[in-house]
């Protein structure tokens, strides 16, 4: 099985995809909670400037000092990280993909020689399931396509080679 999964076709720039390295990204999602509580679509730099705010804030009134749960808190983390499920939507890779503006579908090519095709507007609902359980997916994988409502959440299209744009 080959982990890396190119986007090729109708793209400004062709690129590989390393899903066994998606579990040290912050982009990633928890597919163990995901389907059953709500979403609300964050902008990712308005996070960020909030969150240095406080910090700013934070550190002005009571200096550079490290609460106490710090470490116990990134204990859980690391240990959550290799025990989870996790996923990332499509549209991160995408966007640096840069499809061309006449470009309509987007197909999903398995090893079986099948190819799935979705229009180019549903990417936002298309997510990559790369772990289970903490581990790579190696029966089926390296990734899963799962929808975003979980509509084929038990019948995933799995063994995934390439991504092409039309």
């Amino acid at each position: 099985m080959e982990s890396i999964i190119p986007i090729k076709g109708n793209v400004r720039h062709v690129i590989t995809l390393d899903p066994t390295v998606w579990i040290f990204d912050d982009r990633r999602v928890d597919l163990k909670t995901y389907f059953t509580e709500s979403h609300i679509e964050k902008d990712e730099l308005e996070e960020y400037k909030r969150a240095m705010g406080k910090h700013w804030s934070r550190e002005i009134m009571e200096g550079a000092t490290f609460p106490p749960t710090l470490e116990t808190e990134k204990k859980f983390e690391k240990r959550k990280v290799l025990t989870g499920t996790y996923g990332i939507q499509l549209r991160h890779f995408l966007k640096i993909a840069e499809p061309a503006e006449n470009a309509r579908t987007l197909a999903f090519e398995t090893s079986d020689g099948e190819s799935h095709s979705f229009p180019l507007t549903k990417v936002d609902d298309i997510i990559f399931k790369f772990s289970d359980e903490g581990k790579p997916l190696l029966e089926g994988g390296p990734v899963h396509v799962v929808f975003k409502d979980g509509s084929n959440n038990d019948n995933p299209i799995r063994n995934v080679i390439a991504i092409r744009v039309d």
